[in-house]
C-alpha cells in the first residue's frame, strides 16, 4: 500500500490520528440517558453504524425517529451540539494517539501534503489538531457541516491532486464510501477486536505503526 508514490494523504480523525471513538459513543450515550436506557442503547447503536457521519444529522435523527418529536429548532441544535462539545473536546485533546500515528504523519509530511477530512464541526476539530501540537503537520485540516465526499472533492480541487495518486485512510464505511465516490485510493483502519465494517476487498491495517519506514 505505502509503495505507491502518493502525492496527498487524506486523514479521517477520530480512530485514524486519535483513540478518541469510544468518547463520542460515551458522550452520545449520556446525552440521551435522561430518556432512558433503552433510548441510549439505540443512540449508541445507530453511532456506532453511523462513524464519520456529522453529529448534527445524528440529533436530527434521533430527535425525530427515537423520541418521536418534531424537528430540533437551531437553538435547541446548538445546545445539543454545546453538551456534547463539552463532554468530548477537552477528553479528545487528552486521548491516546492510534499507534504510529504521530510518527506516521511527521514523516510523511516531510515529502507530501497531509490533510484532515472528519465529520467533528471544523472548529472543533481546529482546535483539538491544534492542542495536540498537530496543526503544523497539515495543509488543510475539514470538518462538518460538509459531509465527507464533498470534503474530500474540496481538497481535490483545490490542490490540483489526482485522485488516484491520494490516499485516504478511514475506520468507518463513510470513509471509504466518500473516497470511492471521489476516485481516492482507501486504506482501512480496523482496531484489533472490533468489528470489520469494509467490504472484503478493502486493504486493512490494525495502527497506522505498519506503515511507518
Amino acid at each position: 500500500m505505502m509503495a505507491a508514490n502518493w502525492q496527498a494523504i487524506i486523514f479521517d480523525f477520530d480512530g485514524v490520528v486519535v483513540e478518541s471513538g469510544d468518547i463520542k459513543t460515551q458522550a452520545f450515550a449520556d446525552l440521551y440517558r435522561p430518556h432512558g436506557e433503552a433510548v441510549a442503547a439505540a443512540v449508541v447503536q445507530y453511532h456506532r453504524l453511523h462513524g464519520g457521519m456529522s453529529r448534527y444529522q445524528k440529533f436530527h435523527y434521533f430527535q425525530q425517529q427515537l423520541l418521536g418529536k418534531p424537528p430540533l429548532t437551531p437553538d435547541e441544535e446548538q445546545e445539543l451540539d454545546r453538551q456534547f462539545s463539552a463532554r468530548v473536546v477537552e477528553a479528545v485533546i487528552a486521548s491516546q494517539a492510534v499507534p504510529g500515528a504521530d510518527e506516521f504523519i511527521r514523516q510523511e509530511t516531510e515529502r507530501i501534503p497531509l490533510f484532515v477530512a472528519s465529520g467533528t464541526p471544523e472548529t472543533e476539530l481546529n482546535t483539538i489538531v491544534t492542542r495536540r501540537g498537530l496543526a503544523p503537520y497539515f495543509t488543510g485540516v475539514r470538518g462538518s457541516p460538509t459531509s465527507k465526499q464533498v470534503l474530500i472533492a474540496d481538497i481535490l480541487s483545490i490542490h490540483a491532486l489526482t485522485p488516484e495518486r491520494v490516499l485516504m485512510i478511514g475506520d468507518a464505511l463513510i470513509d471509504y464510501q466518500s473516497a470511492q465516490l471521489n476516485g481516492v485510493a482507501f486504506l482501512g483502519r480496523v482496531r484489533a477486536g472490533d468489528d470489520n465494517p469494509f467490504p472484503p476487498q478493502v486493504e486493512t491495517v490494525a495502527d497506522l505503526s505498519s506503515l511507518l519506514t
